[in-house]
């Protein structure tokens, strides 16, 4: 969903998501300020803070892009989302900017976590490139 560094799960600095309890999926952490749909579907869920999206794909992938750890506290501040719940999207469609000096000001880490919350619904999901990545580049893959 944007350009930066992939990481295993395991390396997110939240147990929340290193352990894998809201699902299964990566960290990312950003180079770049814009989060792109990573593929066509709905906007299933935005936050009143603007710091994380709940996407479905047209093929049946929930995906959860949270930005920032803790970024829930800066009330939105430095966030700014840029589509609706129920919103259709099509891959690299902007959805959502941020700003990582604000993050960095408020002294949480940048870390995104991406996360597959249907991911029991699947095989499982593995990291497909660890390091550097664009936006668009491969990330996941789903086993069905």
């Amino acid at each position: 969903p944007f350009t930066g560094t992939a990481m295993k799960m395991a390396e997110i600095p939240d147990p929340v998501f290193s352990q894998g309890i809201l699902g299964q999926g990566c960290g990312l952490e950003p180079t770049e300020e814009t989060v792109y749909a990573p593929f066509d579907g709905t906007v299933i869920q935005t936050t009143d803070t603007k710091h994380a999206l709940g996407l479905a794909s047209a093929d049946g992938i929930e995906l959860l892009i949270h930005v920032g750890m803790d970024t829930v506290a800066m009330g939105g501040q430095g966030f700014t989302c840029l589509v609706q719940e129920g919103q259709s999207i099509q891959a690299g469609q902007p959805l959502m900017t941020f700003s990582l000096a604000d993050i960095r000001v408020a002294g949480h880490p940048a870390t995104t976590a991406i996360v597959v919350t249907n991911a029991d619904d699947f095989g499982g999901v593995e990291l497909v490139t660890e390091g550097a990545i664009t936006h668009g580049a491969p990330l996941l893959k789903l086993i069905k």
